[in-house]
């Protein structure tokens, strides 16, 4: 839960604009978005060596 702490004074704008940074940087949605269905681990190890050879083609490329 993310608690924001509000000055007397501070505009509503401000607050949000806080919390909005604040929820960002703790990726909650990217979280919730992960948990919501299961991928084996084989399938997220696959998926990262696709990345990681795709990633040393386009910097082969730009060399």
């Amino acid at each position: 839960m993310l608690i924001i702490p509000v000055k007397e004074g501070e505009s509503i704008d401000k607050a949000l604009k806080k919390f909005k940074k604040k929820f960002e940087r703790t990726q909650t949605m990217r979280q919730l978005r992960k948990r919501q269905s299961f991928t084996k681990p084989s399938v997220a190890r696959r998926k990262e060596i696709i990345r990681a050879a795709y990633k040393l083609t386009l910097q082969k490329n730009e060399e």
